[in-house]
């Protein structure tokens, strides 16, 4: 008597199970995903947790250090006396109206032939660069009050495109300008003797660099403006920079 036996599938007769089924010692997974490609899985989130915890130490220790070492304070190089002059509009000014407003400050006159239109052009650069809601004023002293009356004044900073409510031109008494100029701002202005002017517009030597005084009436910064290796854009930058140094410091600091 003969007895008929099952036929064998392919997997059975090679002794392997389905491709779905767990094979204890094979490395393999139901589903049919290997156990060595699952622990690299598991191996590079693992790697990611780590790279993310480093990253987030190192931050916070950078923070702390920044905290630690704070940027230095800006210097105080000196204090504005009190002055009266007169603006561009025949309205006195005084070191009291700047009270609370950080302010930049030049000196020019309006006939200069030399540095001045520069001067005041990179002036207005700077009144550009600032928003328009920032307590910070603009401050243009002339070295010749006698021809550069508020009406004069008034039409110079119109030919630049002055914005008046934050741009202030100021003339007046010859000693009132020197005690700003010279003795709070430390700029220089120096008639020219006429026996040594090369130019009937030549008429005095002056600084050409900007100054800053902050709202306490203290001088701060001086950033030179004109020169063959001055580029007006890094200048300006380091302005913009100081004034917001300034902006941050607590009230009534002393630095």
């Amino acid at each position: 008597m003969f007895v008929r036996r099952r036929a064998k599938s392919g997997n059975e007769s090679a002794g392997r199970p389905g491709w779905g089924t767990l094979c204890p010692g094979r490395g393999v997974f139901a589903g049919g995903v290997p156990r060595s490609v699952a622990g690299s899985l598991s191996t590079v989130g693992v790697g990611l947790v780590l790279l993310g915890l480093t990253l987030a130490v190192l931050l916070a220790l950078a923070l702390v250090a920044v905290r630690r070492n704070p940027e230095p304070p800006v210097p105080v190089l000196g204090t504005v006396p009190d002055f009266v002059l007169t603006n561009q509009s025949g309205i006195a000014v005084t070191r009291a109206d700047l009270r609370g407003h950080p302010w930049v400050a030049d000196i020019i006159f309006t006939r200069c032939a030399g540095p001045c239109p520069i001067l005041t052009r990179r002036m207005k650069m700077l009144q550009d660069a600032l928003p328009a809601d920032r307590p910070v004023r603009l401050v243009t002293l002339t070295t010749d009050p006698a021809y550069d009356t508020p009406e004069v004044l008034r039409r110079y900073g119109e030919k630049f495109g002055a914005d008046f409510r934050r741009w202030w031109f100021l003339t007046g008494a010859p000693e009132q300008i020197a005690r700003l100029a010279v003795d709070g701002l430390k700029l220089t202005a120096l008639e020219i003797p006429e026996e040594q002017r090369s130019h009937p517009a030549e008429l005095f030597i002056h600084s050409t660099t900007f100054v800053l005084v902050d709202g306490q009436g203290r001088l701060r910064a001086s950033f030179e403006t004109v020169g063959e290796d001055v580029d007006f854009q890094t200048v300006q930058r380091r302005i913009l920079r100081t004034i917001r140094r300034l902006e941050r410091e607590p009230a009534g600091s002393q630095s």
